[in-house]
């Protein structure tokens, strides 16, 4: 099922949506904290979310219908009622790119956001909408990204529903438009990345040489029913689980075989994966004989992988996937503004690795991964 909203509706929708700054009141201790933020790191956040006036129109409207897909609970929150003052705040710097969130970025020694539309990005859309919403979102992000190009680099967005034209989309944010990857929001119409009608899409980011970040959303159709309660759809755990499961499909189903460059970036500390690579080998041995995949799914999530630290602050965690997967493997990110800028900052100065470590994963991969200019 898709919303109701043809492409004159939201093309013509605008919600210009704007607010005080935060009064961020610091004690002594914040502000010894902030000062450790001015280090000569160089940090670059990869999972930075943003929006546009007409998509924040659609999901409102979409919000306003009795359409049951569980990612529209979040809609309403969010784009229709703003019952909290947490979603009244996510809101606003979602819309908000050039005078708050660049405040908050100085006061964090924040380098560099890579920003993406916000999820589920345009995949909701029929295929005529969702793909004028890409070209939109994606025109509007360059122009930000000329007027701040040390402080922003971009995702671009491309509407899956019509394989075909995203990946002319995706030609254009790479070529024209000087974009440094691409985003996308898990499954699309409860479909995802391994079945062959999106193989284009795959073999079009390898060639470009442009990595996909699979961003969560909630869990597909087939998988929602036990996520319905209890708020598990969102991101403290249907999140993880749908991006997780994506990616061992992708994993598991040969793509990666054709598509052997690929190149795949996961949140949240990879989704829970990294914790149970030896079991999912262990336990694959059997479906690798009878399909004939080349490598071991861990050998594929070291080689086609990346993940960030976006929304997991636990020293622990990323102490065990730099150990499991190598530094190399590894990005920085806030989750921006769903997560708060400073604490994420911290999290990183403090997390328990070598400067050379905190290098790489602070901006050195980032850098690499999405072919980002190396000086400040």
């Amino acid at each position: 099922m898709t919303a109701n909203i043809d492409r004159r509706s939201f093309m013509g929708a605008a919600a210009a949506t704007s607010g005080l700054l935060l009064a961020d009141a610091m004690s002594a201790g914040e502000a010894q904290a902030q000062a450790e933020t001015k280090k000569a790191w160089r940090r670059i956040a990869t999972e930075e979310a943003f929006s546009i006036p007409e998509q924040a129109a659609a999901f409102a409207e979409i919000g306003r219908t009795n359409w049951d897909s569980l990612d529209v609970e979040f809609f309403r929150m969010l784009w229709t009622q703003q019952q909290t003052p947490i979603m009244v705040d996510i809101h606003r710097r979602l819309l908000d790119l050039e005078n708050e969130r660049l405040q908050i970025m100085d006061r964090d020694g924040v380098a560099m956001h890579v920003l993406s539309l916000t999820s589920p990005g345009v995949q909701m859309f029929d295929a005529d909408t969702g793909t004028a919403m890409a070209t939109l979102a994606n025109d509007r992000l360059a122009e930000v990204i000329a007027r701040h190009p040390k402080r922003f680099a971009g995702l671009a967005s491309f509407a899956p529903q019509d394989p075909k034209r995203a990946v002319l989309e995706m030609e254009r944010s790479i070529r024209q438009l000087k974009l440094n990857g691409f985003i996308l929001n898990s499954h699309t119409n409860d479909e995802y990345l391994d079945q062959p009608k999106y193989w284009p899409i795959l073999e079009a980011a390898e060639a470009l040489d442009a990595a996909i970040y699979i961003h969560p959303r909630s869990p597909s159709r087939p998988m929602q029913g036990p996520f319905a309660q209890y708020n598990l759809h969102a991101a403290m755990w249907g999140y993880a689980v749908e991006t997780g499961t994506h990616a061992m499909r992708i994993m598991m189903s040969g793509v990666l075989d054709r598509f052997p460059k690929t190149k795949i970036v996961i949140g949240h500390m990879g989704e829970m994966i990294p914790l149970v690579l030896w079991r999912i080998d262990f336990m694959a041995r059997s479906y690798r004989q009878r399909t004939g995949l080349k490598l071991t799914p861990s050998e594929y999530f070291k080689r086609n992988f990346v993940i960030t630290t976006s929304g997991v602050e636990d020293p622990l965690a990323l102490k065990y996937c730099v150990d499991k997967l190598g530094a190399d493997n590894v990005m920085w990110a806030i989750d921006y503004p769903y997560q708060e800028s400073g604490p994420a900052t911290q999290f990183m100065n403090d997390a328990p690795l070598s400067d050379a470590d905190k290098e790489k994963i602070y901006h050195g991969n980032a850098e690499r991964i999405f072919h980002l200019p190396t000086t400040t």
